[in-house]
């Protein structure tokens, strides 16, 4: 490229030919052309992701290969050290951006009243069993971030939800505040309020979805792993990135569901008292406390897809419903 790019795409990957074929034709489809993909090859993958990549021919595609294994937040990082555009737009490997995702985001950065706006954006989760658009909502006026992408206003996941495809930010902030290297979950929600910790940045939402998030079961996931230890140590650690309430709503949901499977009576005290002790609690957080320990995560996501999924199919309906009414 003989111009510096509008947005930097960064996707880190590592042996899966597939999947990262299928981000990257999302990323060379969007309607804005100016731009850059950065594909990060996290360690040595005998050369499956080049082999996977040779039909696509593109001289805005750049692919670097890192010597050892650094994750998927190393991997970013290293993505982001090499972007030359001013925006940095992150896709994860196992997931796709419609076609106007960049465009909608680019316009709401330069709207946006912040030095430094971090634009997200809602999205469509796919998974074997249903379909619904997450976050649920956009943030409230004047809500403190950490509450909206923590608190429950239901039973389920997803009121507030930031994810890693969805985020377009500056370059310069993401070199300033790089991704935790080593942090196995939570890793959007660390970067995005430790980013937010900077003066002059602030989170953007488009209302409409623009990522799909491939949620299959029936593959290794970063999201699957539950070392809930680990991540109350990351959480003790950035307490004072939280309020109460949100402090409180994470450990008794998120840091709780990570736990659950061990059936330990230790980890239910450790984590009881520690969201009663330093949070504050509502009511709504001890029944999402109890319903997490007392019922089987695989039935808990089969519940949740059926509730979204009818409630996203209610939706459709209802919106097709009105556009016919407006042509008849």
């Amino acid at each position: 490229m003989t111009r510096r790019p509008a947005v930097s795409v960064v996707i880190p990957t590592r042996a899966r030919g597939p999947l990262v074929s299928r981000a990257v034709r999302s990323a060379f489809a969007q309607t804005v052309h100016d731009i850059e993909v950065v594909v990060v090859v996290d360690g040595p993958d005998d050369g499956a992701t080049r082999e996977a990549l040779a039909d696509q021919a593109d001289p805005r595609l750049r692919i670097v290969e890192l010597e050892s294994r650094r994750g998927a937040p190393g991997a970013r990082n290293a993505g982001v050290q090499q972007a030359k555009a001013e925006w940095v737009a992150l896709l994860d490997d196992d997931d796709e951006w419609h076609r106007d995702k960049l465009a909608t985001q680019l316009s709401l950065a330069r709207a946006a009243t912040y030095a430094s706006p971090i634009v997200s954006s809602r999205l469509t989760v796919r998974t074997p069993r249903a379909e619904f658009v997450l976050p649920r909502r956009v943030p409230e006026p004047g809500e403190p971030v950490s509450e909206y992408l923590t608190v429950r206003r239901g039973l389920f996941h997803g009121e507030g939800f930031v994810q890693t495809s969805t985020l377009m930010a500056p370059t310069a902030l993401l070199l300033k505040v790089p991704f935790t290297e080593g942090l196995r979950r939570l890793q959007e929600l660390d970067w995005t309020l430790r980013a937010l910790d900077v003066d002059g940045t602030g989170l953007v939402m488009a209302e409409e979805p623009l990522v799909i998030w491939y949620a299959d079961e029936n593959r290794p996931r970063i999201s699957f792993d539950a070392p809930w230890r680990e991540q109350l140590d990351w959480l003790r650690r950035s307490r004072r990135l939280f309020t109460p309430r949100a402090y409180a709503a994470i450990t008794m949901s998120v840091i709780s569901s990570m736990a659950a499977p061990s059936h330990s009576p230790r980890a239910f005290g450790t984590l009881l008292r520690e969201a009663t002790r330093h949070g504050r609690p509502g009511a709504l957080d001890y029944l999402t406390f109890a319903q997490i320990w007392l019922v089987p995560e695989k039935l808990r996501r089969k519940v949740r897809d059926r509730v979204l999924g009818r409630r996203a199919a209610r939706q459709r309906a209802r919106a097709a419903a009105g556009h016919d009414g407006g042509h008849a």
